[in-house]
């Protein structure tokens, strides 16, 4: 079982590499290749299987096939023991196919091969414990996936009319409203943006290293990635942008909130997915198409570092995932803690670390060109959520006294463990500057004060020094949320959102299933058959033994009907 985890994740490491170097020749070169493979023609419907290369394509490639590598490494340390290990792996690199047939198809039909074997794989990988949680995560997952495929099957038809399926550059034409439309929807499913979020904390069912290659690179940014590829079509149309903002704040904003009252571990970190998502989307909403996918790039690294660090620490804990249960850990597990640590510093997007490049941009353009200081305030305040979160969990988990009992393991020098930690540590640290000086033109720099630019920065220092204020000298303080259950509530469900995604639809088909039940199988249907028969036969019965029982008094009136007349003959 180790073998062959090792194997395959030594292939995608390698296929990795070669492909950074493909990447970087295009983006220096600025070469794009488009392939077209004629491979069916019935009379003169020419259909044809198009690949698109290009510097995004191949970069977005070659951080999912590194991010992928390292998952399958660090699974033959978090799954060492389990039986189906090999299904596993298969799994794992069935997605990883279907994810890069998303990255390079160009046309509309062909791209279902990687859209919908993402669903499919995913909601395999979520129910793959097989017990209840993961079971009702899985359908939340596939569910809430289907309906973006609904969108893209209609896109489908929509594009019939335009004579091409090729994404790149579609016609316009009176439906290509309708189109913007059906693409925004389908990217918000697969990125789980308002109103579609509560799937992505319900995916926390899979095992770790399903998490820090979902949710960090593969099935949330395909949303993300879908978009930027439709985007010299979709800006065309302001409501697009404007809808985009609206719903990309809202949702950051939302998943901070609910990050700050979770006590689950690997919540918390899907919940910040969930933020640096609608950062992602929020940058595409003010046209910063290069800052997004910069962003989504640096995003992967220290995501999946967290997501495995985070993992090993269940792994020794015996998969407690309760935040509460961590502690007292910079001394025990060292090196676990510094991946820790550096990802919740990339994340926070403290100066010079990996998220620190593409997300402090993407703020300074908010504050210059936001036209809404509802929207600027609520994506402060979002940043603020952030780093108060994140230093939280730090806290909690490596700095607090230790409130468990001290039965868990504590090694961190198997291979499986130090090599795709240090490998994702590197990139956390630098990869923000390699991809700055390799791919950002330098021409992309807000015109704004620097008194101005530095408000990203002092809103997260503020959100990391009030929480650390109240995690650590104010900790005899009463907590405001336990004494009021409703607030706690709506944010620990996210704004009451997974009740209404999960409960509110059930409602109207259950009422309407209620009526018919009653109506049909337990009305017409069983007094014609099962209820019905059996009092039409006692009712026949009944009648039948009346009969019966009156029968001699009958024969003789009938008989005096017969006899009367012979005896009226022969008497007179």
């Amino acid at each position: 079982m180790f073998r062959y985890s090792s194997h395959f994740a030594l292939l995608l490491l390698s296929l990795s590499m070669m492909i950074a170097l493909i990447s970087a020749y295009f983006s220096l070169t600025k070469l794009s290749i488009l392939l077209t493979w004629p491979f069916f023609n019935p009379y003169l419907s020419l259909m044809t299987l198009d690949f698109y290369f290009d510097a995004k394509g191949t970069t977005f490639a070659a951080v999912v096939l590194f991010i992928s590598g390292s998952v399958l490494l660090f699974s033959s340390f978090y799954m060492e023991d389990d039986l189906f290990l090999t299904r596993f792996i298969i799994l794992v690199v069935l997605f990883v196919m279907s994810m890069n047939l998303l990255i390079f198809i160009p046309n509309m039909i062909a791209i279902l091969l990687g859209w919908d074997g993402l669903g499919i794989i995913s909601f395999c990988l979520v129910i793959y414990y097989q017990n209840p949680k993961s079971l009702a995560g899985g359908m939340l997952t596939a569910l809430s996936n289907r309906i973006g495929d609904v969108m893209i099957l209609i896109a489908i038809a929509l594009m019939l009319n335009n004579g091409s399926w090729l994404i790149t550059n579609p016609a316009i034409s009176k439906y290509s409203l309708t189109l913007t439309i059906l693409i925004l929807i389908a990217a918000m499913t697969k990125s789980a943006q308002i109103p579609f979020s509560s799937w992505l904390p319900a995916a926390m069912a899979a095992p770790t290293p399903v998490s820090a290659l979902v949710h960090s690179s593969t099935l949330v940014t395909a949303g993300v990635f879908l978009l930027i590829r439709f985007y010299p079509f979709l800006s065309l149309f302001p409501e697009f942008k404007f809808s985009l903002l609206i719903i990309s704040v809202s949702t950051l904003t939302m998943a901070g909130m609910s990050a700050m009252s979770e006590c689950d571990l690997k919540k918390i970190i899907a919940l910040s997915t969930l933020s640096q998502l609608g950062v992602m989307m929020m940058s595409l909403a003010l046209g910063l198409v290069e800052l997004a996918f910069f962003h989504l790039l640096t995003h992967a690294m220290f995501k999946a570092l967290l997501f495995m660090s985070a993992g090993t620490l269940l792994h020794l804990f015996s998969h407690n995932q309760d935040l509460r249960g961590f502690g007292n850990l910079s001394g025990q597990l060292p090196f676990v803690v510094s991946t820790i640590v550096v990802a919740n510093l990339a994340l926070c997007g403290f100066p010079f670390m990996a998220g620190f490049y593409s997300k402090d941009l993407i703020l300074e353009f908010m504050l210059e060109s936001s036209s809404s200081f509802i929207l600027l305030w609520m994506a402060m305040g979002a940043t603020f959520l952030t780093s108060a979160y994140s230093i939280r969990l730090s806290i909690t988990a490596v700095w607090s006294p230790m409130k468990s009992t001290p039965f868990h393991s504590n090694t961190e020098k198997s291979p499986t463990i130090l090599l795709p930690l240090t490998f994702l540590s590197i990139f956390a640290i630098m990869g923000g500057a390699i991809l700055n000086w390799l791919y950002m033109p330098s021409s992309l720099s807000p015109n704004i004060p620097a008194t101005i630019k530095l408000i990203p920065l002092l809103v997260t220092m503020c959100g990391a020094f009030i929480v650390w204020t109240l995690n650590t000298f104010l900790t005899s303080m009463k907590n405001f949320f336990l004494s009021h259950p409703l607030a706690m509530e709506s944010l620990t469900s996210m704004w009451f959102l997974t009740p209404l995604s999960t409960q509110l639809p059930l409602l109207p088909s259950m009422f309407f299933i209620k009526k018919m039940t009653f109506t049909l199988d337990q009305g017409w249907l069983e007094m014609l058959g099962p209820q019905g028969a059996p009092k039409l036969s006692s009712a026949t019965i009944f009648s039948t033994q009346m009969l019966t029982k009156n029968m001699p008094p009958l024969i003789l009136l009938l008989g005096s009907f017969f006899i009367m007349p012979f005896l009226f003959h022969y008497l007179i």
